[in-house]
């Protein structure tokens, strides 16, 4: 990846970015409410079936804190993977018609979830206020854990994006993908149930290491994602920099196929 390159058509980057926020909420009732409505319904159904009724623990977190502050990531790392997997086919005038880097083009659709990400925390501080939890002083960590979040979904949106182009069915399985990924992190369920013997093969999930670095760092776990997280960092540092080779190999053909 040529840093240089995507700083040279910055300005396009920003009004990709700024194409994506107003599509998406272009011509709702709700608008960006919807940022705040999406996480806090999902937090609801959770704590009813898995608080309530399933009796899943959350470490000795009150259950709608515990699920919410998962969601937050989750759903910032879902968004993004999503757009970024159907970003190229999305961009089919622009691509056929202008010369750009098109790494712009997947790293504007990660970039534009940020914004519902960030409407969506200032709700998770009101929560945590509601339920007298102060954030530790890990929160100044936490920008981390975002930006592992967001190269995560990069890094499989890279992938996917490229393989979308060239075959077109690609699309039909984000969403199983992403709805798989669910349980394979743990958003509903703490990562104490997963067994020791089993940890190093949870990390592969990089977003196990991000949810775990989330609750550690806002809700006081006495415990830190560790060894969790370390696996999760190498296992995205491999999809990414494989994600990169795979894009650029791509890369010429995009404007033919697309």
């Amino acid at each position: 990846m040529n840093l240089r390159d995507i700083w040279a058509y910055r300005e396009l980057l920003y009004f990709l970015i700024w194409r994506d926020v107003k599509v998406r909420y272009k011509q709702t009732a709700l608008g960006a409410a919807w940022a705040i409505l999406q996480p806090v319904m999902t937090m609801v159904v959770f704590s009813v079936f898995f608080g309530r009724l399933a009796k899943m623990p959350s470490d000795g977190i009150p259950y709608p804190v515990f699920a919410f502050t998962a969601l937050l990531p989750w759903q910032l790392f879902a968004y993004a993977l999503s757009e970024s997997s159907n970003s190229l086919v999305g961009s089919q005038n622009l691509i056929t018609k202008v010369y750009f880097p098109r790494l712009v083009v997947p790293i504007a659709a990660v970039l534009a979830g940020l914004v519902d990400f960030v409407v969506a925390f200032v709700v998770l501080l009101g929560l945590m206020w509601y339920y007298g939890i102060v954030p530790t002083a890990a929160i100044v960590l936490l920008p981390l854990f975002v930006l592992l979040a967001i190269v995560t979904a990069l890094a499989a949106g890279l992938w996917l994006s490229s393989l979308n182009v060239k075959y077109r069915d690609v699309r039909y399985t984000i969403p199983f993908l992403t709805q798989f990924w669910t349980f394979a992190t743990p958003v509903a369920y703490p990562s104490s149930l997963v067994p020791e013997s089993w940890r190093a093969l949870f990390g592969l999930n990089p977003m196990a290491g991000v949810v775990e670095g989330f609750r550690w760092a806002l809700l006081g776990k006495a415990q830190g994602p560790g060894p969790l997280l370390a696996v999760s960092t190498v296992a995205v540092a491999i999809l990414l920099i494989t994600g990169l080779m795979y894009f650029r190999q791509m890369e010429a053909t995009f404007a033919d196929l697309v």
